[in-house]
């Protein structure tokens, strides 16, 4: 990438891709806009909910652009234990994000300052996991790594993630404005062996070259990641406009993506027996199910099941 390729043209709701051949690393610059306003419109989250799941989302669209093959998921799950947050769930398919958070409102009103994401989550552990398409044959080809959820920031628990779990040297940093409206994150990794696989046993965390990409990807600032009128290819530029060469790689568009539909609904109630479904039914003989993720309700008629199987 040269001055006279930086364009401005990917500023909000996308994920960019690019890598330092001569350094070794790869990475992503992530910015939610819209779509993150278009996710946590369906709950009213207080503000510290509201954050931690737009830094949660931010991740899951860092990690999930990662994937080669379409129909490929990216799920990234906090399960918890003794904390405020029951429970927090992102997931990546093609561009398309969700994200939900459970939790218990009495006790958040209770804190008498901004929760700590130890007081958020109490005894908790990061779940990702990676389903990714094998080609060719159309399999799917699970990977999960699961972690403590360690560290004063979701940024440091994932970096303990790739640490622990996939022995890669990585920085994340996650930020959100103070509109709480826009959010961005940069992942930068170093893959000097097992770029196409996973065994990277023989990865030195302490490599020179991962020494100096690091050093330069950390001055970046929460207001650069969260610039709405900051393209994401001139902040590129800004942080490693004195490297060799800046490959520019694939640029992902990024939507709100719940696959809760009335028709899906229908389909996995038509997999139950006759006589589960009625215990199912309400009194007027509907099957209402809840969508945490858009927060709707589909009423199914259970008669319209019971018609479709004669």
């Amino acid at each position: 990438m040269t001055s006279a390729s930086v364009s401005s043209a990917a500023k909000l709701d996308a994920a960019l891709g690019f890598a330092l051949p001569a350094r070794d690393a790869r990475g992503r610059l992530v910015r939610l806009g819209p779509v993150l306003d278009d996710i946590l419109s369906a709950h009213d989250y207080p503000a510290p909910i509201a954050r931690i799941l737009s830094e949660a989302l931010t991740l899951t669209a860092l990690l999930g652009a990662t994937l080669k093959e379409a129909g490929g998921q990216l799920t990234l799950q906090a399960q918890t234990e003794a904390g405020i947050v029951d429970l927090l769930v992102c997931d990546y398919r093609g561009g398309e994000l969700r994200g939900y958070v459970r939790f218990d409102p009495e006790r958040l009103a209770a804190e008498a300052a901004v929760p700590s994401l130890e007081a958020l989550f109490g005894k908790a552990y990061l779940a990702i996991t990676f389903d990714q398409i094998v080609p060719g044959d159309d399999k799917i080809e699970r990977y999960q790594g699961i972690v403590p959820l360690e560290g004063g920031s979701l940024a440091e628990a994932a970096q303990h993630y790739f640490s622990q779990s996939e022995q890669i040297p990585s920085l994340v940093r996650l930020a959100v404005d103070d509109t709480g409206h826009v959010a961005g994150g940069i992942l930068l990794q170093h893959l000097p062996e097992g770029e196409e696989g996973r065994d990277r046993l023989h990865t030195r965390l302490d490599h020179p070259e991962w020494d100096h990409v690091r050093a330069l990807a950390e001055t970046i600032r929460a207001n650069e990641l969260t610039d709405r009128e900051l393209g994401l290819e001139t902040l590129l530029w800004r942080l490693f406009h004195e490297e060799e060469e800046v490959r520019l790689l694939a640029t992902v568009a990024l939507e709100k993506g719940c696959r809760c539909t009335y028709e899906h609904v229908r389909g996995v109630l038509a997999r139950f027996a006759p006589e589960e479904r009625r215990e199912m039914a309400d009194d007027e003989g509907f099957i209402s199910v809840d969508c945490e993720f858009c927060s709707r309700v589909f009423p199914v008629k259970l008669d319209d099941l019971d018609a479709d199987q004669v």
